[in-house]
């Protein structure tokens, strides 16, 4: 008889979904609350949103133990860039800050799936994109965590953005509306919970403008 070796991992996947939408004078950054480890829910009213900066706000799907940490890490890393410039960091300031705080964890990596939405110097929507190991990249839209897969696509259809190898380069701000966009950010999570086990209870949505930060939330299916 073979000898049965416990498996242990330093990891563990708490599902969930998180999309960002970026416009032309707003960005929508969602995610739903439930928090899962395999077939049990943990909590079903966990928010996996985060703000980072004034006009800047962090979703993450993955290893929730492991997103703590980042965040805390980033929170730490904004303070002392608060006292050296005495300025809030901008969106994409922040970007490549979280790009270099996990590129810098790569051999050990933090298994946090992050988007990260906001408004650029200009008052323009941005979103990056990012893996587990740093790489990112900015983009009109995207999606993280387990309803990924399903939410994409979706996306993709309804808001094509441009491709980067056409030139001159066009911008990849959507085209909707503010309400347009948390219409549709609504409609692709009513949509993933119906498929995806690990994305349901409730869908927190955090609205950027110029005029500030404010939240909605919507119920999703609970089963």
């Amino acid at each position: 008889m073979t000898k049965q070796h416990a498996n242990w991992s330093p990891y563990d996947n708490n599902g969930g979904s998180c999309v960002a939408i970026a416009g032309a004078d707003y960005c929508v950054i969602a995610a739903d609350t439930r928090m899962s480890t395999g077939y049990n829910i943990l909590t079903r009213d966990y928010s996996k949103i985060s703000q980072l900066a004034e006009k800047c706000v962090m979703a993450s799907s993955g290893f929730q133990a492991d997103v703590k940490a980042l965040q805390k890490v980033l929170s730490a890393r904004h303070l002392i860039y608060q006292h050296q410039h005495n300025k809030q960091m901008s969106c994409p300031a922040m970007g490549q800050l979280l790009s270099n705080t996990l590129y810098y964890k790569r051999f050990f990596p933090y298994y946090a799936f992050n988007v990260l939405g906001g408004l650029d110097n200009e008052g323009k929507g941005c979103v990056f994109t990012y893996d587990a190991v740093g790489s990112y990249e900015r983009v009109g839209y995207s999606s993280q965590g387990s309803g990924s897969t399903l939410i994409m696509p979706f996306l993709d259809n309804q808001l094509k953005s441009p491709s980067p190898l056409l030139l001159p380069a066009k911008d990849a701000v959507t085209p909707l509306s503010e309400s347009e966009a948390v219409d549709l950010v609504k409609t692709v999570f009513a949509s993933a919970t119906e498929r995806d086990i690990y994305t349901g209870d409730k869908v927190e949505i955090v609205i950027l403008n110029a005029s500030g930060i404010r939240r909605e939330y919507m119920d999703l299916r609970k089963d």
